[in-house]
């Protein structure tokens, strides 16, 4: 469903995404990443939300996300690695919950993400995020 998305508004056909700024790449896969744990988290019952966003909250975070990429870091392409670090390096500001190692790594995965969504890529989306729930 994820491919569909991008090729309905055919996104990479003007800009390529390799092309994007990191911190786009970074706002695209916040959201994917967000919608993958939001649709876990209902893998098992109909939970009141006030339940669900307290769950999501522990898996969508800097740590988690930092933590996230210590987990797969061994299993990146160079491709991969190099957007990864293209969102991590950027120039921003955590937010006061988070250490700045935390954010910085957490920007990273969400700029690969992105990218991963941009280029059509669920399903290397889906192997990196199961790490999240295995």
């Amino acid at each position: 469903m994820l491919d569909t998305f991008t090729k309905h508004f055919n996104l990479g056909d003007k800009v390529p995404p390799s092309q994007y700024s990191a911190l786009t790449l970074a706002y695209v896969g916040d959201a994917v990443y967000e919608l993958f744990v939001r649709t876990y988290l209902l893998r098992d019952a109909n939970f009141p939300v006030q339940k669900l966003h307290k769950s999501a909250i522990k898996m969508v975070n800097a740590k988690a996300q930092s933590d996230l990429f210590q987990k797969v870091k061994g299993s990146l392409s160079e491709e991969e690695m190099a957007v990864y670090k293209r969102g991590r390096n950027t120039n921003s500001r955590p937010p006061k919950n988070a250490s700045m190692v935390d954010y910085k790594s957490a920007t990273g995965m969400e700029a690969l993400i992105g990218y991963l969504y941009l280029t059509n890529n669920s399903e290397r989306i889906l192997e990196i995020l199961r790490n999240l729930i295995d």
